[in-house]
């Protein structure tokens, strides 16, 4: 095993797992083999291979073992990287402010080299303004508590934090004209966050890219998504899209490559980054 890899316990838990998955089908044992290994079930060595469940040490060692890996610097290597992908996330603490199916998302862009983005309806988390935040939270949640919407509001203001590292993710975005131009929060609130736009454009790590009405049909007129890449060879670009309730996460190459084909494209159609400031700027004066 190489060493130790960093990043956030979510992706920790998908390195180990692709790293077992491998160890595993080197040496030519059934997830029915393996889980007679842990006294445990298929389900739970599937589980574990995917990231689902916790990685508990003694069963990482067992499998370990079990698929032919004897050197004892290279299994303590495999423990530490248990320990270190079973520990919370700094996100935890927001507790019930934090869907399940978004936990994952969160860990992904803590860990993300690059983060490349389409957005059809709202401006993204990442660069929303907490006045903008509030606004999307209390038409989002109208019936919350004020103090569970400020959870929610707080929550997505720290995710930007990883913006403020000494060397930030690169992010880039695709942005509907739509967004824009939608009055949430009514006019001081859209003048904020446009002007926080313009403000985030001028970072070296942030592109944006505006995609005029003009550019008529385009390939993911379906919904957003984001694809994220990760410095770390181990782990594969994982592409995210959620819905109202729910999230989907994949990782298969073909996929990845056609949803990274449809972004290129949009990314051509888009207005260049120069472009996108200008019409941020007149659109901002409209508000």
């Amino acid at each position: 095993m190489p060493d130790t890899p960093s990043g956030s316990p979510t992706v920790l838990r998908m390195i180990l797992g692709r790293q077992l998955q491998a160890l595993r089908e080197k040496a030519s044992l059934s997830y029915a083999e393996a889980a007679e290994v842990i006294y445990s079930s298929e389900w739970t060595v599937r589980r574990m291979e995917k990231a689902e469940g916790g990685l508990k040490p003694l069963m990482v060692k067992a499998l370990l073992i079990a698929y032919g890996v004897t050197d004892v610097r290279e299994i303590d290597a495999f423990l530490r990287l248990a320990r270190d992908a079973s520990r919370p996330g700094w996100w935890h603490r927001y507790g019930e402010a934090l869907p399940d199916w978004f936990k994952v998302a969160v860990g992904l862009e803590e860990s993300a080299s690059l983060v490349r983005a389409y957005e059809p309806q709202v401006v993204p988390g990442l660069l929303q303004t907490g006045a903008y935040a509030r606004a999307i939270t209390a038409a989002s949640f109208p019936g919350e508590s004020q103090e569970d919407s400020e959870r929610r509001v707080a929550l997505r203001l720290a995710r930007q934090d990883l913006f403020k590292r000494p060397e930030p993710p690169g992010y880039r975005v695709v942005l509907e004209e739509t967004v824009l131009r939608r009055p949430i929060g009514g006019a001081d609130v859209m003048r904020e966050q446009i002007g926080h736009l313009i403000d985030c454009a001028a970072r070296p790590n942030i592109t944006i890219q505006v995609l005029p009405f003009a550019a008529g049909w385009h390939p993911a007129m379906y919904g957003m998504f984001n694809i994220f890449r990760f410095p770390d060879d181990d782990m594969p670009d994982i592409v995210y899209s959620e819905a109202l309730t729910s999230a989907t996460y994949l990782n298969k190459p073909e996929e990845i490559a056609r949803y990274t084909e449809s972004l290129d494209r949009m990314t051509a159609q888009a207005a260049t980054p120069d472009q996108s400031i200008i019409i941020l700027r007149q659109i901002l004066k409209e508000h």
